[in-house]
């Protein structure tokens, strides 16, 4: 059964997602909890405030997120998320961040959004991305957000 969109649903809302790589190009991602896309895989990120930046709300949502205290660089890409069975709408930018200290590391600050973080490779994120429809082999556990596997299809290089 399809829920019913909500008046507020109905219009698109925004979201910023960051891409925080390591020094061996490797990228932060962490399982969601207790949200829509639970139990996939995505980047830190969350809603654009009124009036602020796409730059400061990846800034802003890394340090929430993960304690990480990171520089927006540029936009990668935007991706238009529509999650048809929860009646959601969401226009998602992501933006490519570097941390300010490449000694610290990633933290579970919001554990009821946040199961853990990894550091994964560019590669392995795309295999995942491939393999989607695997439910009970290597890639159970390797389901991506929606807003992801968008990015992998638009940004294949990264």
């Amino acid at each position: 059964m399809t829920n019913q969109p909500t008046q507020e649903a109905l219009h698109p809302r925004v979201g910023v997602a960051a891409i925080v790589r390591s020094d061996k190009g490797d990228v932060i991602v962490g399982k969601r909890i207790g949200s829509h896309g639970s139990g996939s895989w995505a980047l830190p990120g969350g809603h654009l405030e009124f009036g602020e930046t796409y730059f400061a709300c990846a800034e802003r949502e890394t340090l929430e997120e993960m304690g990480l205290e990171v520089k927006a660089l540029r936009l990668v890409t935007v991706t238009n998320d529509v999650f048809v069975d929860l009646g959601k709408h969401y226009i998602t930018i992501f933006v490519l961040c570097e941390r300010n200290d490449t000694t610290k590391e990633p933290q579970v600050l919001e554990p009821e959004k946040c199961e853990s973080w990894h550091w994964v490779s560019w590669d392995e994120l795309q295999s995942w991305g491939e393999h989607q429809e695997d439910t009970t082999g290597t890639y159970a556990d390797k389901k991506l957000f929606l807003p992801m596997i968008h990015l992998i299809q638009q940004s294949p290089e990264l």
